[in-house]
């Protein structure tokens, strides 16, 4: 069926492993993100015999969908308040920042008779979610310490995701020495010190990860094998566990240059074109609406994607040395941004590949 995904589920599990491997040897455990393929229990459960601690994800639908798995579950994106109690019955551990929130949550887990359990995120550079200093933080745990049913179970940091700030001994030692001040004050230790995303990754191959550290929330570099502070292929890991498959539904020799003024475009751009004569084009039947405007990397390397619309996607074969035919296949390694969209989307079918 098309356009489709094919998932390697033998491919994710031995990514996972790999990781998985190297995180244990320097006593440090990993929360799978299993946003990426929005949940679904089928790829979930070959990361989990990849030997991975924790289930994280930042969407309480998909949270749900991961709820009969044996694994403890994470919230990653910080709690609704709207949302309280439905972020206790499905998730174990919840990352916050805000005061309100919290008290939200430990009054839904009051009426549902649970402990639950959060993270407290820093801030350590990046300007995304986290308290920012000190002050604010004892302000926060001297009311923690009065909830009965809110446990604070570790702290944590995310890095790369908006300002681009890579991990380092530096901001990492600033969140270990931040865990010294919450366990002086709650009186017991952190269980998890959380060192951030698939950026942290590179400092446990280059073995700079402080000692101390004890928990990554990986996504990219299980699902695609890089790590994402400098893009770099993690090894003996698949970078192919996820490709796109789309057909095409036409070819015809056409200009590379439209005839007639340029105006904008479906998407409200005013595109410009190079005058390359005359080229082999082909319509590829997945676009915008499932992709986005995310790069998709074509395995004939001979092939130039040329553009789209939220229903096609157009490329040239001008240089092909395969003879291309209405109703091919064209296959696509993809991209974080790609794969995140093409889960996303209801019309395209997911193949699950053992």
């Amino acid at each position: 069926m098309n356009p489709r995904v094919n998932i390697y589920l033998n491919k994710l599990q031995h990514n996972t492993e790999v990781l998985v491997r190297e995180c244990n040897a320097v006593d440090m455990n990993v929360a799978a993100v299993t946003k990426v393929f929005c949940g679904k229990a089928e790829i979930a459960e070959a990361i989990i015999a990849g030997g991975v601690k924790y289930l994280a994800d930042s969407r309480i639908e998909n949270l749900y969908k991961l709820k009969d798995l044996p694994l403890e579950k994470i919230l990653l994106r910080l709690p609704m308040i709207s949302r309280a109690k439905e972020t206790v019955e499905l998730a174990d551990i919840s990352l916050n920042s805000e005061l309100e929130t919290i008290e939200a949550l430990n009054k839904a887990a009051v009426e549902l008779e649970k402990i639950h359990k959060i993270i407290l995120m820093m801030d350590l550079g990046d300007l995304r979610e986290g308290i920012f200093d000190n002050e604010e933080l004892k302000k926060v745990l001297l009311v923690i310490k009065e909830m009965k049913n809110i446990k604070i179970t570790g702290i944590g940091t995310n890095l790369t995701c908006y300002g681009g700030v890579i991990p380092d001994n530096e901001n990492l030692g600033k969140l270990l020495e931040t865990a010294k001040v919450i366990e002086t004050e709650m009186g017991y230790p952190m269980e998890i010190i959380s060192g951030g995303n698939s950026s942290s990754f590179h400092l446990i191959e280059k073995k700079g990860i402080p000692v101390g550290v004890n928990h990554l929330r990986l996504g990219e570099s299980i699902v695609l094998g890089y790590e994402t502070a400098y893009g770099e292929r993690i090894p003996n890991t698949y970078d192919d566990v996820f490709q796109l498959v789309a057909e095409v539904i036409e070819i015809k020799e056409k200009p590379s240059m439209p005839i007639g003024t340029i105006g904008r475009d479906a998407f409200g751009k005013v595109p410009t074109f190079e005058d390359k004569g005359k080229q082999k084009r082909a319509i590829l039947a997945i676009g915008k609406q499932d992709i986005g405007t995310h790069e998709v990397l074509p395995l004939d390397k001979e092939i130039e994607i040329l553009g789209g619309s939220s229903d096609h996607l157009i490329i040239d074969l001008t240089h092909c040395q395969k003879d291309y035919r209405v109703g091919d296949e064209v296959t696509f390694n993809l991209t974080y941004g790609s794969l995140l969209a093409l889960m996303t989307s209801e019309y395209v079918y997911k193949n699950y590949i053992k």
